[in-house]
């Protein structure tokens, strides 16, 4: 560097006091023989402690610079004393003596797009360099002329605390001494191409301040003691396709709330969804987005903290208490991610380094107008490492059994929603978004591979074959897929008059051309029970009694259908008002009869589930499955078994009010059949019509079966029968 000399400041001198330099170590620290020190509005100059005492700095006339002769002063770093306009004393170490902290390897494998423990690089990490404790920052922002740490701790300046960027990795790193957890901080970043200033938080920060604020919070590495040390073992060699699921969707904001309206901690939330959702026969909730987000009303979907949960209900550690907690008592956490797309907000991602960095600069490409917000750049290898890093972060971090992976089809379709020339072609022509492709390939891969037992599961709405096929054969890779048409169907089918459910019979039947083209989930989730679709209960036609017995039919026939199970909270009580996020569920509903039969019949069908092979072992195999009738649309009635290595399940469904005595139905063999389930049972508020402890099978042939029973069968109901 060249000297300043007199009241001259050179060249780079003008761009460090500009803010505009992009190597500030070019400038300031040890330079030569003399220490550079930018210091901008003090009253009085700085100095330098030494084992003599203070050195007081030389001030380069009135510019924030001060310099000293090395000689004289420590090798290596020094450690500054100066005031503020207050009177305030501070005493910290200079930034600009420190060594490059990140390692060249960690930036090759960002930019190549496989460091797959980003988050340990990125972000803020606090660090012990040379014997000085500190916190190390470092972001991506390659299309930035400066980038600086900004925060309370040097009043929001983007003068004092410029970064040395890393070269063509588009990496910038600061190691900043004498700063603790708990800082708040943001990046502020001038871009390269128009000298455009903007502040942004940290996309790799792992804590945010409670919104509406959005600065991002030093975190410090957990030291949570975990105690589910059995289940994470049991997990990794848990045959997830032969065992049954059975899914409790939750949002944590309206599940329950605080006797003064407020929001319940993760904590107590892990303790109060225990206590209910174990009894009920569960075996994991699925919590919509905990991810950071500014905006309560988006339910945690516009996600502007890819690697910190919300500080609405806590700290990170009192997240992994809520999942630790769930563990111990047997109940799996399944959490809503996001990499579909996110909000434009100034503050996060949006246009992060003044470029379209992180999104794709042509709308046709980067933008979805139906949601006002921005679609990730799939193709380039940063951005598919910073979204694979934060699935990892949430598997490895937070001990996550399963990611419910959002908004599929508007990742593969490069058409999603739009019209004709809203979209570009692929480069064969094609609407297919071939890097999405490879990303959700690669996600998977790693997901799997690195997190043994954990799920990947898809909502995906569309045809597109193999979304749960395994990458090495074609397939994108995911563990499940949400079957979206069998629940259009079914639900459309519900809600007839039973009158006119003959002429739809076809609804119940057709899902089973295609049941087992995908490893389906059964999903009646938040999304149906929203935004005018009325609640499950209010769905059903009829008078009160026809209601409620609509929906326990419903709800049999979902747990008796092929596939895994999920059913949204309030749901399973028959909740009349339509999800509303704003309060909590309607918990005095549960003084009713009507609703608590609901309640007993989701119970008495989830240990029913798990108790049984026939329902589970082979969800996934066309074995596990037989149409006894599936024609009997006059009647409105349909009939099937579920199999078993050794155990067969006959159940009957009845889609009218009308009761059917002497109702002959085949069977594989002669024997003793036993109710072992009846939807109509006084117990869950039904006419309590049914067969008995017993029937016995004739050698009557029927319905391509050998022989066959006659039962009665309830209104608006489902029984299951077993062979004694």
């Amino acid at each position: 560097m060249t000297r300043a000399k007199g009241s001259h400041l050179t060249p780079e001198m003008q761009r460090i006091s500009a803010a505009a330099h992009h190597d500030p170590f070019a400038v300031l620290g040890n330079q030569q023989d003399q220490l550079v020190v930018y210091l901008p509005d003090l009253e009085s100059p700085p100095s330098v402690l030494t084992p003599e005492g203070k050195t007081p700095l030389t001030p380069v006339a009135a510019s924030g610079f001060f310099t000293a002769p090395l000689q004289g002063l420590n090798s290596g770093h020094h450690k500054l004393v100066w005031q503020n306009g207050n009177g305030y004393t501070h005493e910290r170490y200079y930034p600009y003596t420190f060594a490059p902290q990140l390692s060249d390897y960690d930036l090759h494998l960002f930019n190549e797009g496989r460091h797959w423990e980003l988050y340990r690089v990125l972000g803020a990490h606090p660090k012990e360099v040379d014997g000085v404790s500190g916190v190390l920052f470092a972001t991506w922002a390659p299309g930035a002329e400066r980038v600086s740490v900004v925060g309370n701790f040097n009043h929001w300046d983007g003068r004092l605390h410029p970064m040395r960027s890393r070269g063509g990795s588009g990496v910038w790193e600061l190691f900043i001494p004498d700063l603790q957890e708990g800082e708040l901080y943001k990046f502020e970043i001038r871009s390269r191409e128009n000298a455009q200033v903007v502040v942004k938080t940290d996309p790799y920060a792992q804590a945010f301040e409670m919104r509406p604020a959005t600065a991002a919070k030093v975190e410090a590495d957990s030291h949570y003691p975990w105690q589910d040390a059995e289940w994470m073992t049991e997990r990794a060699r848990w045959d997830w396709q032969h065992s049954p699921l059975s899914v409790y969707e939750v949002h944590l904001s309206s599940w329950q709330r605080s006797d003064d309206g407020g929001f319940l901690s993760y904590r107590e939330l892990a303790h109060r969804l225990c206590d209910y959702v174990k009894p009920l026969g569960f075996t994991h909730i699925e919590i919509l987005p905990v991810s950071e987000h500014p905006l309560d009303d988006s339910w945690g979907y516009q996600c502007t903290g890819y690697f910190a949960p919300t500080s609405r209900y806590g700290s990170a550690d009192d997240f992994r208490y809520f999942v630790d907690h769930l563990h111990k008592h047997g109940i799996g956490v399944i959490l809503d991610w996001v990499p579909a797309h996110f909000p434009k907000d100034e503050f996060a991602l949006a246009r992060f380094d003044g470029s379209a960095l992180y999104e794709h600069e042509d709308p046709r490409l980067g933008e979805h107008k139906d949601w006002g917000t921005l679609i990730f750049n799939y193709g380039r290898n940063e951005v598919k490492n910073f979204l694979i890093a934060s699935a990892l972060f949430w598997l490895k971090e937070f001990h996550i059994d399963g990611l419910r992976v959002d908004a599929v089809a508007s990742m593969l379709h490069l058409d999603y929603s739009r019209e004709d020339g809203e979209w570009i072609p692929n480069r064969y022509g094609g609407n297919e978004n071939l890097e999405a492709v490879e990303f959700i390939r690669e996600l998977n891969v790693q997901c799997h591979g690195q997190c043994p037992g954990a799920l990947m599961i898809a909502e995906e709405s569309t045809a597109w074959p193999q979304v749960s096929g395994p990458v090495y054969l074609g397939g994108l890779g995911f563990s499940l897929k949400w079957n979206m048409g069998w629940m259009h169907d079914t639900l459309d089918y519900m809600s007839k008059d039973p009158i006119f459910r003959q002429y739809h019979h076809n609804s119940l039947t057709f899902g089973m051309m295609y049941a087992y083209s995908e490893n389906f989930q059964l999903p009646f989730s938040h999304d149906e029970v929203v935004h005018g679709k009325g609640s499950m209960i209010n769905k059903m036609p009829g008078d009160y009694w026809q209601k409620f017995a609509n929906l326990r039919l419903l709800y049999t026939y979902q747990f008796t259908y092929p596939g895994s199970k999920l059913l949204f909270m309030g749901s399973e009580f028959a909740q009349w008002a339509e999800w509303a996020d704003k309060g909590q569920l309607d918990w005095a509903l549960l003084g009713f009869d009507a609703h608590t039969g609901v309640q007993k019949t989701v119970a008495d069908l989830n240990r029913l589930y798990r108790d049984s092979p026939a329902l589970y072992q082979r969800s996934y195999q066309g074995d596990g499955f037989s149409w006894v009738d599936c024609h009997d649309n006059t009647q409105s009635v349909i009939s099937f078994l579920r199999i078993a290595d050794e155990q067969t399940y006959l159940i009957i469904l009845n889609f009218t009010p009308e009761p059917r005595s002497g109702y002959r139905v085949g069977v594989p063999a002669l024997g003793q059949y036993r109710e072992v389930f009846n939807s109509d049972s006084a117990f869950y508020g039904g006419s309590n019509l049914g067969n008995g402890d017993s029937l016995k099978a004739d050698d009557t042939p029927w319905m391509n079966q050998p022989v066959s029973l006659e039962l009665t069968l309830p209104p608006l109901a489902g029984i299951i029968l077993t062979l004694s």
